[in-house]
């Protein structure tokens, strides 16, 4: 057998992540040296810089001639994986934006291990966005897991941060050991790791091995269902969500959901959803669950959701809905009548980067006011920060879908794919919950402008976190007032045959 190299002129195809990696060794050195007294702030800044090269390397890989395969398809530089990785990077680089000079020593106290552990939980991410193999996927989860597990810790001396970390880090080891025996079961069949060889193995062995094809598929789905926080997998997020520093409760609901949401889309059509298995019971069988599954993240997190008077908790449900609707355009399946399913999918993850990081800067300025996460410390945030009240309406507006907003175009797009599938029960699901949402969105623009608490402290902020919820109220409503724009971008550089499938 040949043995596979990587080229020196392979490394430029990887620009975006060494990228990360020179930032990250770079960042880590300095805080090693530096006197323990000096402030640590400017570091997020180099970190900032870092991020933006990374992604400028990206934007630079949308829409090649061909996608480029490495080392013997394990590793993939496409438009799938481009438009994810940035993604991945808007949305690590708001969060490191928003958390220079507005994080407290109390909160994160070592800030420098935060720069710089933000970086490599990115870039496990990225490794996930453009994976081939089984093995290459592992290694991003891993990479991203550990170094969430040890973000989420930070607060060493906080109760509630030391109890989110232990149910993190030992529910997610019996996810990821879900997901290696999930694999495993496909490397037994097939004898090989590489994805595009994995789905020929299995067209093959599919007759005689089914029940093991079966239990392969439902392994991975309950183990990449908990790394997305959906229904019944979810039960770690809240406890998280409420522990951790809140810049880190951002990344957990952004970036850390949106690549394992990438994994998953990739995965399941390339080893799943398409080939000999597609003549099977089997497929229908593997929508069927995806729909089973986002019905009932919608579900749990909308109704659930009613009743949480912690805005950690309540944003943590919310990113549980959420992981419903954003699942449903992989459940339906590419078809001659519908066959934007990734531009949805991409379209709704890019709006609901914005209205979530917006409204986690939202919450930091309510914290550094009243010192608790609690949704009474929105009460009368209108006569105290107008601004920041109409900022944080317009996020709301967002994530509950309503026009004219991302959340709202994000939504409708996906519905409307639905419906032209045929799937109407699952649209129904669709309208219902997010009708049942408006109730505890509206509550907390009512806490604004019809609760006024006497004696409140005044609002304060840092120019980097106004700065931040600006940029993602803004982007919330230009991509309310020109949805087009971006969908029809998504649509125009994205190949179904070239970006998404592996072996064509």
């Amino acid at each position: 057998m040949e043995p596979i190299r990587l080229e020196l002129s392979d490394l430029g195809l990887l620009a975006p992540e060494l990228t990360l990696v020179a930032a990250a060794v770079v960042l880590s050195l300095l805080d090693l040296l530096l006197p323990r007294q000096m402030n640590r702030t400017w570091l997020g800044w180099l970190s900032l810089v870092g991020i933006i090269i990374a992604a400028v390397f990206a934007a630079g890989q949308l829409n090649p001639a061909e996608p480029k395969q490495l080392l013997n398809f394990s590793y993939r530089v496409d438009d799938f994986a481009a438009i994810l990785k940035l993604v991945l990077l808007a949305g690590a680089g708001l969060i490191t934006l928003m958390s220079i000079g507005s994080v407290k020593e109390d909160e994160i106290p070592h800030i420098g291990e935060f720069y710089y552990l933000l970086l490599p939980a990115t870039l496990g991410g990225m490794i996930m966005a453009s994976s081939g193999d089984l093995i290459t996927i592992f290694v991003g989860l891993e990479l991203l897991s550990i170094t969430s597990y040890i973000l989420v810790a930070m607060r060493k001396k906080d109760k509630r941060s030391n109890e989110g970390a232990f149910k993190y880090l030992v529910l997610g080891g019996v996810s990821s050991a879900v997901i290696l025996y999930g694999m495993s079961f496909l490397y037994g069949m097939t004898g090989s790791t590489v994805i595009k060889e994995i789905n020929a193995g299995l067209g093959q062995a599919s007759h005689g091995m089914l029940p093991l094809v079966y239990l392969s598929f439902f392994l991975l789905l309950a183990g990449f269902g908990f790394k997305v926080a959906a229904a019944p997998f979810h039960m770690w997020a809240p406890d998280v969500y409420q522990g951790a520093p809140t810049p880190v409760s951002a990344f957990l609901a952004v970036v850390s959901k949106a690549a394992a949401f990438a994994i998953l889309f990739r995965f399941i059509y390339n080893v799943y959803a398409i080939g000999d298995l597609m003549n099977l019971p089997f497929h229908k069988d593997v929508l069927l669950s995806l729909m089973v599954v986002a019905a009932a993240a919608m579900i749990v997190g909308n109704f659930v959701a009613l009743r949480q008077t912690n805005m950690k908790r309540l944003l943590a449900y919310s990113g549980i809905a959420n992981s419903g609707y954003l699942i449903v355009p992989i459940a339906i399946q590419f078809s001659m009548m519908h066959y934007s399913n990734f531009a949805e999918f991409a379209f709704y993850l890019i709006a609901y980067l914005f209205m979530n990081i917006g409204i986690f800067a939202v919450l930091m300025i309510i914290e550094r006011s009243t010192g608790d996460d609690e949704i009474k410390g929105l009460a009368g945030l209108y006569y105290r920060a107008p601004g920041t009240a109409v900022a944080a309406v317009l996020l709301v507006l967002s994530l509950a879908g309503l026009p004219v907003s991302g959340g709202f175009f994000g939504k409708l797009y996906i519905l409307l794919g639905t419906l032209q599938t045929q799937h109407y029960w699952l649209a129904a699901v669709m309208i219902g919950t997010s009708v049942v949402s408006y109730y505890f969105y509206f509550g907390l623009i009512r806490q604004m402008f019809m609760r006024s608490e006497d004696g409140a402290q005044p609002i304060r902020t840092s120019v980097p976190l106004s700065v931040t919820m600006w940029l993602c109220v803004a982007a919330s409503v230009v991509l309310g007032l020109f949805p087009h724009w971006v969908l029809g971008y998504l649509e125009r550089i994205f190949s179904l045959t070239q970006d998404l499938f592996i072996f064509s």
